[in-house]
């Protein structure tokens, strides 16, 4: 992923001004803030889901001393 630097950023910052005015670009800020800590939370969610399906998935692992069906002494 490339990196950005300030320039980068201030460059932006400053066609997005000249654009969108400096009335509507605090709204927009705000807008696309939320709208990242949502996407954030949701992939956090969807990654915990996946590791906790993946757990579900895989079997406990038990200790030998305990006789199980295969271990059943005869």
């Amino acid at each position: 992923m490339p990196s950005i630097g300030p320039l980068e950023i201030l460059f932006v910052g400053i066609i997005a001004l000249i654009v969108f005015g400096p009335q509507r670009l605090p709204e927009m800020a705000r807008t696309i803030g939320r709208t990242l800590a949502e996407f954030r939370r949701q992939a956090a969610e969807v990654r915990a889901d996946f590791e906790a399906g993946l757990n579900d998935a895989d079997p406990p692992d038990r200790p030998d001393d305990v006789a199980g069906p295969g271990n059943a002494e005869q």
